[in-house]
């Protein structure tokens, strides 16, 4: 914990989330993200992921953030021909914007704190068994499987369950909303329930459906 910055760049990203343990490509063209990168890649190649909230006005000049994004770290890098940034980013911790600062650069800075979600720096590997996660994810693997998502089920089964609960977190077909607030969910207990309750709301939808012709 003593060695998270106090003072993060942030990439706005729309449609785009990432959990903490687990490792999302990023293609970076825009010239304030290159900016960033490279600021990155001289320091301590942390960057602050974080949902902008539906634009409600035109007239704004900036995005509304949410309060709750993910810092993440980049674990590789590619320059293309055209200029382009290709990175993987790992999430390492969530964080909580306390404030913007106001500097010149071409991209957004906050002041965050990380004490809500210290455990996501645990490195406990507490082995999950498959039938537990059967059992835990019975209708999320008929919901991949209705939405044609491919799971390789039996690899997860090698990952602690906070790192197969934030990666089926983050690869299911639910909404950038619903994925808020699963990362938003402090504990992994909070974080299961919240998946339930979601994954109740899709059952029901779905029978409904097949039911009323």
């Amino acid at each position: 914990m003593n060695n998270l910055p106090k003072i993060i760049s942030v990439f706005p990203l729309s449609n785009f989330i990432i959990f903490p343990k687990t490792t999302v490509p990023l293609n970076i063209f825009e010239p304030r993200y290159i900016d960033l990168v490279n600021d990155s890649m001289k320091t301590n190649k942390f960057i602050g992921m974080i949902q902008p909230k539906k634009i409600s006005s035109i007239k704004k000049t900036s995005l509304d953030l949410h309060h709750i994004g993910c810092l993440g770290k980049i674990t590789s890098f590619k320059e293309t021909e055209d200029g382009r940034y290709l990175l993987d980013l790992k999430g390492i911790i969530r964080f909580k914007i306390l404030k913007e600062i106001k500097s010149d650069k071409s991209y957004r800075e906050f002041e965050v704190n990380f004490d809500d979600y210290k455990n996501d720096l645990s490195e406990i590997k507490e082995v999950s068994k498959f039938s537990d996660l059967e059992l835990i994810f019975k209708d999320l693997k008929e919901l991949f499987e209705k939405r044609g998502f491919i799971i390789n089920w039996k690899a997860l089964e090698k990952q602690s369950l906070d790192e197969t609960i934030n990666a089926l977190a983050m690869a299911s077909p639910f909404s950038l909303e619903e994925k808020q607030v699963l990362l938003e969910a402090v504990s992994l207990d909070l974080r299961k329930n919240k998946i339930a309750e979601i994954l109740s709301t899709y059952t029901f939808d779905e029978y409904n459906n097949t039911t009323v012709q």
